[in-house]
This record gives C-alpha cells, structure tokens and sequence, in this order.
C-alpha cells in the first residue's frame, strides 16, 4: 500500500507543472497509470502538459495502445507524436533482462522431496485403477553416422525415415499390461506384439520409476534446475545408478544382454510432488557390445478416469544406437477410458501428439 500511494503522490506532483520525458519516461508513466487505474481524463490532462526530447514514433504509441489506454489518452499521445516529428529519434530501448533465477530448494527441502517421490514411485501402480488405453508406436530407423551406411556422418532428425506404426490395445486390470497389437499401419492384423521383429517395448507403466527409486537401487540424486512442462513448474534432479545395481538389460536381437550403468533427469511437479518426466541413459557400456548407445525419455500427464484425476503416462522415446544403425520408438498413450470388453471399442490411429506437448518450455519468471 505504501509504494501504491507513494507513487500516486509523484503522479499529483508530475500533473501540477509542464515536465519533458523521453520516450522511455512516457512508456513508463503510462504503465504506471495503468497500474493505478488513473482515469482516461486524468491521464490524457497529464499528457497535454508533456514536452518530449525525443520523437515518438508510431511503433511506439501502438505499444502504449495495447496496453489498454482510453481513447483520450491515445488521441494525447498521438498530438504528442505529430508534435515531435522534428525531434532526434529515440534511442533504442534496452533488451529486457532475462528473468532473476529461482533459487534451488534447501537440501533439507530436496532430502524430503525425494523421500516423497520414492514413497510415491513404489506404490505407483498400486493406487491405479483398471483402464484400457490405445498405444500407438511409430517405428523409425536411420543410418548411424560414421556408420557402414552413413562413412560421412551426415544426420540430423531429417534422416530418420518410419519404418512402421503399431496400434495397440493396452490394458491395465489388477495391475498387469496386457498388449494386443490391433493395426500395423492401419491394417488389421494377428501378430503377437512381444514376438514382432525390431524394437519394441513394455513396462513404462511403472517399471522405470520403481527401479530408480527402490532403496536396494541406490541411485544417487543431486539438484540439477527448474523446468516448465505442459505450463507447470517442476523440480528437475539428476541422478546415477552403478551397473551394481542396475536392471536395465540391453537386449540384442535377443542373442546378447548386457546391463548398464545409467543416469538421467527426473522432473517432478512443484504442487502435487508427482513424476512428470524421467529419462535415463546408459553409461560404460563396452565397445565390443552390439549396443553403443541406448537412452529413454518418459513424459507423464494428467487423465480424468471415473472421475478421478491420475498421472499417466504420455509418451515414451527410445532410442537405440549400434555402430551402424540408429533405431527410435515414438509410442504414445493415448485414448484413456475405463475397463471394459473389446468388443465395445473402436480402435484407429490417432494422429501424433503436437511437439509442444513434450518440449521443455522457456524458464517463467519467479512466482
């Protein structure tokens, strides 16, 4: 309440006398204004009294505009700017500076974050309810650079190029997957999902968050930043897990295994302290396995299922390198309805999630 009436005392002042403003003061005085809610009138008498040092331009009194000026004020403003048409041009406005970074949580605060995510990671499944969702895949292959097919090195996300799109049927009854593969590219078909060839995969609906946070996994986590996913503000904290004690298996073609080290991010949402994002990547794998490379990002999101709001997952990225191939799974989750037979159901394709869905998005300002 003070600053509001300290500034309305300088606003009276600046009213009583003739005063020049550069075009920077003028913007200012305006917002302020605004800020105030001085009325059309008052702002507009001000205004009659302004001599500016500098010349407005139309740029400029189309900015002062759209911050919801009354007609008065705009007819002012526009005198103004016809008045000091023969005025040296304004400097150019200063960048606006980025945001002040929020601070990181207290390590007490994180130590009791993690602790709660790790009580939520274990009973995840536990506390979701029977459903059936429609996931569809999309298959991609490309040539590794520097590979036997790529010796330039050339990539990019131009060179991956869709091998096939699953459609499955995903269902979730006392908490176990079942996966029907309904469509392959749109076309009926009778296929076992688990014995196709190339890549494929199961599990996200849950096995990743347990495994990192069960205690005998003993994953290390440490603070890495704030992030914004879907417009919501999450806690972002790095982790590593040894090949000790590691369950991720690298299966090739299902001839060799191999069981990494990993580390990865998980994001986790500021209000509700539940999972949004994890992803892992492998580390230390040796060179004289088939698999060089092998990374997973899973993004979760809220779904309405008899009237109660769960954390689902949303989309998965996978991605696997060998020397001379790369391979991605796009699969999405899609359709989420309550249990019920088959027979009711209609399955398509539904086309694929906007990117925006899954991009990180720029840091908001504190809050």
């Amino acid at each position: 309440m003070r600053c509001r009436l300290l500034t309305a005392v300088l606003l009276t002042c600046l009213a009583a006398q003739a005063q020049s403003l550069s075009v920077r003061e003028l913007r200012s005085f305006i917002q302020s204004s605004i800020q105030l809610q001085q009325t059309d009138k008052q702002v507009a008498g001000f205004l009659s009294r302004v001599r500016l040092t500098e010349k407005l331009d139309d740029g400029a009194v189309e900015q002062m505009q759209s911050l919801g000026i009354g007609p008065r004020t705009l007819a002012a403003l526009r005198l103004l700017r016809d008045q000091s048409q023969g005025l040296a041009a304004a400097a150019p406005a200063a960048p606006e500076a980025p945001p002040a970074p929020i601070p990181p949580p207290s390590a007490e605060e994180q130590a009791a974050v993690i602790a709660e995510i790790r009580e939520y990671a274990l009973r995840y499944t536990k506390n979701l309810p029977d459903f059936i969702c429609t996931q569809v895949t999309r298959r991609y292959v490309a040539a590794a650079p520097g590979g036997r097919y790529n010796p330039r090195g050339t990539g990019g996300d131009s060179s991956w190029q869709l091998q096939d799109t699953l459609t499955i049927r995903l269902s979730y009854f006392e908490q176990k997957e079942d996966y029907k593969l309904v469509l392959v590219n749109n076309t009926a078909t009778q296929q076992d999902y688990r014995k196709m060839a190339g890549s494929v995969s199961t599990g996200e609906f849950g096995s990743m968050l347990r495994e990192i946070f069960e205690p005998a996994t003993e994953a290390h986590f440490e603070w890495d930043h704030w992030a914004t996913l879907r417009s919501r503000r999450a806690l972002t904290f790095k982790y590593d897990v040894a090949k000790a004690r590691s369950q991720w298996v690298l299966d090739y073609q299902r001839q060799q295994q191999f069981v990494p080290a990993y580390s990865g991010l998980v994001y986790v949402d500021r209000e509700t302290h539940q999972v949004l994002r994890v992803s892992m990547v492998s580390r230390d794998v040796p060179a004289d396995f088939p698999i060089r490379q092998a990374e997973t990002v899973l993004d979760y999101d809220y779904q309405t299922l008899s009237d109660h709001r769960f954390l689902l997952p949303l989309k998965a990225d996978s991605r696997i390198g060998t020397s001379d191939t790369l391979s991605r799974l796009d699969e999405e989750f899609r359709l989420y309805r309550k249990f019920s037979t088959e027979s009711e159901i209609k399955y398509d394709t539904p086309e694929p999630l906007p990117a925006d869905q899954t991009q990180e998005q720029a840091p908001q300002a504190p809050r």
